[in-house]
């Protein structure tokens, strides 16, 4: 009996050997994929993207400021805007947007509605929000940057911060005079930027809230 318990203990023993040897040749063979951080990472940046922005094509990049200004930069061009480089218009037209807490897709938007994106503006006045130009004169910048960042400010005091958030609002104090027709094409360009998808704009317009994607 003793012998018998012997040979079968040890037949356990050989078997435990085999395996382990085997499962040995198979990690060296092929050995796991290794940790990816960098994906790892840029999901990381993909969640906190989503979470700051929303549900829609905001949400797609994996940087979520670049995001905005990819947009903004894909609109310029487009429409084959003037404002080139269209990467560091888009950069600077988000940046003045956070900078005075405002959608970032209202400049460009009414940019486009005036002026086709600054292609039609009195020569040499960077004018292209249609700011300040009146029958007693036009308004004049010394470079686009500083049109968008006066209005912008002027946007942000004189009509967000007295409530007028949407464009139907902004446009009776604006331009009275169009009617609505201001106020449905500021929302469709809006509306483009939101699915950055010219369809989009016209199929998917809504009376935009000016407020909707600033971060406070």
């Amino acid at each position: 009996m003793k012998n018998l318990y012997l040979a079968f203990s040890w037949l356990l023993f050989s078997c435990a050997v085999v395996i382990t040897s085997v499962a040995t040749l198979q990690f060296l063979e092929f050995p796991p994929a290794p940790f990816n951080t960098e994906n790892l990472e840029g999901q990381a940046k993909i969640t906190t993207s989503l979470l700051h922005f929303g549900e829609s094509s905001l949400t797609t990049s994996a940087e979520g400021a670049d995001a905005r200004a990819q947009i903004v930069a894909n609109f310029l061009e487009r429409y084959n805007s003037p404002l080139q480089p269209y990467d560091y218009y888009g950069a600077k037209i988000v940046a003045i947007a956070d900078t005075h807490n405002i959608d970032f897709r209202l400049l460009p938007a009414i940019a486009m509605q005036e002026s086709n994106l600054c292609k039609v503006i009195p020569p040499g006045s960077h004018n292209c929000l249609g700011f300040g130009i009146h029958e007693r004169g036009t308004l004049g910048f010394e470079s686009y940057e500083a049109n968008f960042e006066r209005a912008a400010r002027e946007l942000k005091r004189n009509y967000i911060d007295i409530g007028l958030t949407t464009p139907e609002e902004i446009q009776r104090k604006y331009t009275p005079s169009s009617k609505g027709s201001w106020a449905a094409s500021v929302n469709q360009w809006m509306a483009e930027m939101r699915y950055d998808d010219r369809s989009s704009g016209r199929t998917k317009k809504t009376n935009a809230d000016i407020l909707e994607f600033v971060d406070n």
